[in-house]
């Protein structure tokens, strides 16, 4: 558990996830995890779609290629 003063300076809540992972100096680094579309990496607007986050924007583009391909098709 994350001392008290630490959750507070970083806005962490007890329950709240976090990532932990090792960076390019090999630090040991703790943040909290804010979910992030799995295409652009934004964090506006995300939407769950089984399991994966992906934004607003990306699903706008998705449903515009999807579009196009089958205006395309016989």
């Amino acid at each position: 558990m994350l001392p008290k003063e630490l959750r507070v300076t970083l806005n962490i809540n007890e329950k709240d996830p976090l990532e932990i992972y090792v960076d390019d100096d090999s630090k040991i680094v703790l943040k909290k995890y804010e979910p992030a579309c799995i295409f652009c990496g934004g964090m506006n607007g995300i939407v769950n779609y089984r399991g994966r986050n992906v934004c607003r924007d990306c699903l706008q583009q998705l449903a515009g290629k999807l579009e196009d391909e089958t205006k395309d098709k016989p």
